[in-house]
């Protein structure tokens, strides 16, 4: 199975659902042949029962691994139905990084006992990521960087190096007397070097850092786009704590491309694909209402002006349209805004130059395609006024569409709001009533006047 791709295992279990002895075949063949993250990817796939008996054929010593690479509302489904004494002796053992993964998958009491199990440095570990909330880089950060004192001599550093080395690790961090950073040396600088020598003669004390504190992932952004397997996790006075490393920082950059995705659709990344009907209709449900109650908005603006509809039905047959403009133009804007203030590229100094570029950019295409629309809407009608107003009312609705998808998501950002969340929803809401009042108001005083 090792070529087969997820879609063909999923049918494959499900054509023998019925026959234990093949899918425990199946299984044992898959978890020699396929990742982690590939089995956790195939019970996120399966239908609740068969997920539930697929999950009781993988073998214990793959379950928590397994566990770690699924979303939560998936690990959830599967832990709130097993056996408290099978998963305490599931996750007795876990190391501290591992917890701090599932542990919103766990019951709180469960949770407790879990953490009671694990040895001192463990709960040490676990207890010291606690004191950063989950947004910051310090509660994430791998906590068994490679690190010496800086006084060590290189003859002990060698026989340090001819150890297992954690993954990207290309430099070794230097420490003082109170583990405070003081510089890193390059791994592929010490080799043959001087036994009698310190290692602190190869350090650079300029290596760039993180800050407990910083944002996990502007922090992943930054070690993306330093050139450096990982960088060193500091607190604000120093204390090394851990690093963040090149292969964590993509999965976090990929994290937050997904949640941008789902959350534009009012979903959560972590929402499961077989989650139960009553949740799922639960948490869409909300988004639902909010878009009714911006839909209502819109047609009482619209009401306000039913006798001018009566008279001039083409302004009804061409009101979509000038919706539509508005709703696109600002949706291409909403989304460079949404990926700047993603990457940390804008600021209060270039928010007045991006806000001439976009104005300028919606007024020219406001006119271009305002030109476009009022001859066709002219000929149509056979009403040159019925061109001129649909016109106007284009290129305001799009000028108003460019500026809103600038100050709607800075906005939301200021308040601690996903502007990837809602910001889709509060820019149409503008845009119609905006593209609405302008194209009716218009065709209230050229057209009735």
């Amino acid at each position: 199975m090792e070529n087969n791709t997820i879609q063909d295992v999923v049918d494959e279990l499900l054509t023998h659902s019925d026959d234990t002895n093949t899918q425990q075949a199946m299984i044992e063949q898959l978890e020699q042949d396929k990742s982690d993250a590939d089995l956790a990817l195939l019970l996120e796939s399966l239908p609740w029962s068969e997920r539930l008996s697929t999950w009781d054929q993988i073998s214990d010593d793959r379950k928590v691994a397994v566990l770690v690479e699924m979303r939560l509302d998936a690990s959830a489904s599967i832990l709130e139905n097993q056996d408290e004494n099978r998963l305490l002796a599931l996750f007795t053992g876990i190391d501290a990084d591992t917890l701090l993964e599932l542990q919103d998958s766990l019951p709180e009491h469960l949770l407790e006992n879990v953490i009671g199990r694990m040895d001192e440095e463990q709960q040490h570990r676990y207890s010291a990521a606690q004191q950063y909330d989950d947004e910051e880089v310090g509660h994430w950060c791998d906590h068994q960087p490679l690190v010496v004192p800086a006084k060590t001599k290189m003859k002990v550093v060698t026989r340090l190096l001819r150890r297992t080395l954690p993954p990207h690790s290309h430099v070794i961090y230097l420490v003082d007397s109170r583990g405070n950073l003081v510089g890193a040396a390059r791994i592929n600088r010490l080799f043959g070097a001087d036994p009698t020598l310190r290692i602190a003669e190869f350090a650079e004390e300029d290596f760039p850092t993180l800050n407990a504190k910083d944002d996990i992932y502007a922090a992943a952004d930054k070690v993306a786009a330093s050139g450096e397997s990982s960088l060193p996790v500091v607190t604000d006075g120093g204390l090394l704590i851990g690093r963040l490393d090149m292969g964590t920082a993509y999965e976090l950059q990929s994290e937050r491309a997904e949640s941008q995705m789902m959350a534009s659709a009012g979903l959560d990344e972590d929402a499961d694909l077989f989650a139960p009907v009553r949740k799922s209709a639960q948490n869409r449900a909300v988004w639902l209402g909010i878009n009714l109650m911006t839909a209502l908005l819109a047609s009482w603006f619209i009401g306000l002006f039913e006798a001018t509809l009566q008279q001039v039905v083409a302004l009804a047959v061409l009101m979509p349209v000038v919706a539509s403009m508005g709703g696109i133009a600002g949706s291409q804007t909403l989304t460079l805004i949404v990926r700047g203030l993603a990457l940390g590229q804008i600021s209060r100094a270039n928010l007045k130059p991006l806000l001439n570029k976009e104005v300028k950019v919606g007024a020219l295409n406001g006119v271009l395609w305002a030109v476009v629309i009022g001859l066709v809407a002219g000929f149509w009608f056979g009403d040159v006024k019925l061109g001129v107003v649909i016109g106007i009312a284009i290129v305001a609705n799009i000028v108003c569409a460019s500026i809103s998808g600038i100050f709607i998501p800075v906005l939301l950002d200021k308040l601690k709001i996903d502007p990837a969340l809602s910001g889709s929803v509060i820019l149409t809401t503008v845009t119609d009533i905006v593209g609405f009042v302008a194209f009716l108001g218009l065709g209230s005083l050229l057209l009735l006047g």
